[in-house]
Parts: C-alpha cells; sequence; structure tokens
C-alpha cells in the first residue's frame, strides 16, 4: 500500500509538471525566457518528487553553488540513475545535455523535453560541432548546463573512463566547470553498501524502467550531493586535460568515502 501512495504523488506531480510545462510554452515566446522557465519549473517538481521518491539530499559544500548566481558554469556530474536528475534539480535550475536516444524514449524522453533540455547524437559524431556550438551558446546565453560525460549511468562501484568530446563546450564558451559528485549513502535508515543496495537505486545495462521505477518506490534514500572546486578557464588547457582533470578530482572525492561491500 505505502508503494501505491508513493506512486499515486509521482503520478499527480509529473501531471503536474507537464501542465506547468504546457502552460509556459503557451504563454512565453522568448526561447532564452522558456527555458529558463523550464528549467525552474523542473527544479520546483523535482523537490516535490524527491518527497514522493522519499529521496532526502545532502548538500556538501551548498556555498559553492551560490557562485552559479554570479557565472554561469558547464557541470560535470557522475550518473548511476534516472534519479540523479531529479537530486541536482532539486539543488538549483540546472538544464541537462542527453541523447537523442533517452529523447525517443515514450516517458522519460517526454520529460526531457518539458525540462528545456539539450540532446547530443552519440552514434553520430558528425553532428558533434555544431552540437557544441549549441551547448556553448547555451553556457554563453546565462545557463548552468550538466554534463553526464560517462556517456551512460553505471553500476556505482566507480566513475568510468570521460568521453572528452563534450568538454569542448567550456572551451568554446570560455566558461569554468564546476564538479559535483553525487553518491547515494543511506537506505532505510542504514549505511548504503554497494553489492546488497545497488540494484536498488542504480540503473544501468539493459535494467527495464518499470520494475526498477517500482523497486525504488519501496526504500527511503539518501543522496549526498558533494560540490568541488570550481576550475576556471584557462586557454592553456585543450579539451583531454580538461577532462582528465575534472575525472581525476571526481574520482578522488568519489573514492575518498568508500561506501561498505
Amino acid at each position: 500500500m505505502n508503494r501505491f501512495y508513493r506512486f499515486s504523488g509521482v503520478f499527480f506531480w509529473l501531471v503536474s509538471f507537464f501542465v506547468r510545462g504546457w502552460y509556459i510554452k503557451c504563454c512565453t515566446k522568448d526561447p532564452v525566457k522558456l527555458r529558463n522557465r523550464l528549467a525552474r519549473n523542473t527544479s520546483f517538481i523535482s523537490r516535490k518528487l524527491l518527497k514522493c521518491f522519499r529521496i532526502s539530499v545532502k548538500v556538501i559544500n551548498p556555498e559553492k553553488l551560490q557562485i552559479l548566481d554570479r557565472e554561469n558554469h558547464l557541470i560535470v556530474s557522475n550518473h548511476v540513475s534516472y534519479t540523479d536528475i531529479l537530486v541536482l534539480s532539486a539543488c538549483y535550475p540546472f538544464i541537462f545535455i542527453t541523447s537523442l536516444e533517452m529523447a525517443a524514449n515514450p516517458v522519460l524522453g517526454d520529460i526531457t523535453k518539458m525540462g528545456g533540455s539539450l540532446f547530443t547524437n552519440r552514434k553520430q559524431y558528425t553532428s558533434l560541432p555544431q552540437e557544441i556550438n549549441n551547448f556553448a551558446n547555451a553556457l554563453m546565453t546565462g545557463f548552468n548546463i550538466v554534463l553526464f560525460p560517462e556517456g551512460t549511468s553505471t553500476n556505482g562501484e566507480t566513475i568510468r573512463e570521460f568521453r572528452k568530446s563534450l568538454f569542448q563546450t567550456s572551451i568554446t564558451a570560455q566558461k569554468p566547470i564546476l564538479p559535483i559528485c553525487v553518491r547515494y549513502t543511506s537506505i532505510n535508515g542504514r549505511p548504503f553498501a554497494l553489492q546488497q543496495d545497488r540494484d536498488k537505486v542504480c540503473w544501468y545495462g539493459d535494467m527495464p524502467f518499470i520494475p526498477h521505477f517500482w523497486e525504488i518506490l519501496r526504500h527511503n534514500f539518501t543522496a549526498e550531493v558533494r560540490v568541488l572546486d570550481t576550475i576556471p578557464y584557462d586557454p592553456k588547457v585543450n579539451r583531454q586535460q580538461l577532462c582528465d582533470i575534472v575525472h581525476s578530482r571526481l574520482l578522488q572525492t568519489f573514492n575518498s568515502t568508500d561506501l561498505p561491500g
């Protein structure tokens, strides 16, 4: 019965998300204002959805998020589940870069579109230069954009090797990077044990969405969002070097507080 109650809450706020989004689209003609309002709507609804999912968020170094109000950044984060988007959105009205494959998903794709997401074609590299220009323009327009450079969500064991290509976005826009490390640290009031608990929140490989979604509604989680120091734009640093710097810092943070096996 508890899961049905939670599901009802999720359903209600998802419907509210689309209703509010459609209203925003109907009332906003300027594309910049439109994306900004969609991001704020996503942030508001994410906080409501996290309550339904019973996911509490603990932000480490929250003062470092305040810099986003003064200068926009490319946000780089690790990625283990679709709930990461709710967790990060609840902290700040971000815009997310996601794949065209996700956009084609009949449910999650509609959510990403209504959230003002930017899309990349990970299978057709010929479109990459134009995508980078589009993402850089969004950064220069004033949006804080989240990149998951692992390319897909993972099983939470480690942070996989980053794809370097979209780090060019920061260089083209001449904007700094803000690394953020996301960890799920507790489940049902006890410490999160990776081998035992990861399939209850991590969504990876060929895991079907509906059974995983139904499973996640059974549990309570704590998500830790650790905000790292800004990496300033440096014209002498190329995208491979930038990718390596960010990956090293996030991996060091990720491994500094190992979860029980």
